[in-house]
């Protein structure tokens, strides 16, 4: 299992990837939630509100969800992040493997 995060502009573009996330059945949950950020970009110290999505898959659907994200994200350079799990209850692991493809 895998946690992919990203953030996003704003809650109606994190519900759309969520959506399609799901549809596709690239992962079993995404869960979202206010963030601020502060970061240079193109010389500018930028301080903002965005919505940070949290996605639970499988390490084999990591690419897929790259590239879904990277195809409908409005950001031009968004962070796309795996993080490896460990460990995860037998109950929730037995129940995730029915509902990737």
């Amino acid at each position: 299992m895998v946690f992919i995060y990203t953030t996003c502009e704003n809650e109606k573009e994190a519900e759309r990837l969520a959506k399609l996330i799901l549809d596709n059945k690239l992962g079993v949950c995404v869960d979202y939630w206010a963030v601020n950020s502060i970061y240079h970009w193109e010389g500018d110290l930028k301080k903002l509100s965005q919505i940070m999505i949290l996605i639970t898959t499988l390490e084999s659907k990591l690419e897929d969800v790259n590239e879904l994200i990277s195809k409908n994200h409005s950001y031009a350079v968004p962070l796309i992040a795996g993080v490896d799990i460990r460990r995860m209850n037998r109950a929730y692991k037995e129940w995730m493997g029915g509902q990737i493809e």
